[in-house]
């Protein structure tokens, strides 16, 4: 099998082209990057034969099909505003096809995945990814669903590459219409900051004030889970308090919706000037605390009893006790390794559906979660009867 790594010399995907070199079969590893000074270092660090370098201009469509034909699947790292691009590049390939985002534009080549027999999965990380095979684990469990409430805590600095600055005002654009809520059987569009609710997170993270975010699960949990009568899903997220703080004066003073200003002649988005200014600077490049954590709530009826499932994670601590998982590769590992994870799941042909697909329809949960056992990563499960005498049971979810 061989695999084609887009955007592998980023500072996500790099862990997951390091998880594929530790514990893939594939034959094969290609790092493809704009960046060929950066990729080239990556396949040293790698130091794997199977492992080489590819550049790769996804906006030259026809040079980028001919550099993944022949290529079992794409593993797509690039950012939001190329994953329409990319995506299209790797149907046409008629190559397998997964990436970290999931926010929509890859569904115009669901057809064209179709017709080459090839599955694409958009949105496998923590979150999109692993936080919806928390919500089927738990909805498993139930004869019907009352509501779902997914969350979750992402450390890392609000600019360590321009990705994830990219992120971070995508996310908060008050004229985002992906911002939703699902309802009573609809989607109901929220703006930023919306529903502020306080969810407590493992240690070290403790409690947050997280907000609803505009987030792939709102959508693939309503479809998978539609049978089950669900009620309402909501998905939010928080950053270090100092990034919300700062993304939180944006909006307030309009930054946000990024309009032209002119400076020293030239025209410029006021948000992509801040977003430029964070990249290169102290303040957006570090933070105190580092890791992630996932929090996922469902309430639903099993046997005539009202129950609540709250499955979270943990993974080796930022301080340098575990090799490997220092400072920020406590959090990039986190996002990485999930992706790393499904490459290979559908690469040796386990997944089944053709097209584009959700990660509901895609993967078992109880075969994500001993994977990810097995590189230090661990779902927890707590159930407690809301009716009558509270009861809770918690456990370590096990293959």
């Amino acid at each position: 099998m061989k695999v084609l790594c887009l955007g592998g010399a980023g500072r996500i995907c790099r862990e997951a082209v390091l998880d594929l070199v530790q514990y893939s079969s594939f034959e094969k590893i290609t790092v493809a990057d704009f960046n060929e000074e950066e990729g080239r270092k990556i396949v040293e660090w790698l130091n794997d034969p199977r492992v080489d370098f590819q550049k790769v201009d996804v906006r030259d469509r026809e040079a980028t099909v001919a550099q993944m034909k022949g290529y079992d699947i794409v593993m797509d790292g690039t950012t939001i505003k190329l994953n329409g691009l990319s995506t299209a590049c790797i149907a046409e390939a008629g190559c397998h096809g997964i990436n970290l985002n999931g926010f929509g534009e890859e569904e115009a080549t669901d057809q064209t995945f179709r017709e080459n027999g090839k599955t694409c999965v958009p949105g496998f990380g923590m979150t999109p990814g692993v936080t919806q095979m928390m919500a089927m684990h738990a909805a498993s469990q139930l004869d019907s669903i009352e509501s779902i409430r997914v969350s979750h805590g992402a450390f890392r600095p609000i600019a360590f590459s321009k990705s994830i600055a990219e992120t971070t005002s995508y996310e908060y654009d008050p004229d985002l219409p992906g911002r939703v809520v699902y309802e009573d059987g609809e989607f109901v569009q929220v703006p930023p900051f919306a529903r502020p609710r306080e969810i407590q997170l493992p240690e070290p993270y403790g409690t947050t004030v997280q907000y609803i975010i505009p987030h792939a699960e709102t959508r693939t949990l309503s479809k998978a889970l539609a049978h089950k009568g669900v009620q309402l899903i909501e998905v939010r997220g928080t950053w270090p308090k100092k990034n919300m703080q700062l993304v939180r004066a944006l909006y307030d003073w309009g930054i946000l919706r990024n309009e032209s200003i002119q400076v020293g002649g030239t025209e410029i988005g006021i948000m992509d000037c801040v977003s430029e200014y964070l990249f290169h600077s102290k303040e957006g490049t570090e933070t105190e605390l580092y890791g992630y954590a996932l929090h996922v709530e469902v309430i639903g009826m099993k046997e005539g009893k009202r129950l609540q499932h709250t499955l979270t994670h943990t993974h080796p601590a930022s301080d340098g006790s575990v090799p490997g998982w220092e400072g920020l590769r406590a959090y990039t590992r986190n996002v990485g390794i999930p992706m790393a994870v499904a490459t290979e799941i559908i690469a040796r042909g386990e997944v089944k559906h053709i097209g584009v697909i959700t990660p509901e329809e895609a993967f078992s949960p109880a075969v994500i979660f001993a994977e990810l056992e097995k590189r230090q990563i661990f779902i927890h499960e707590q159930i407690e009867e809301l009716a009558g005498e509270p009861t809770m049971t918690e456990s370590t979810v096990r293959a």
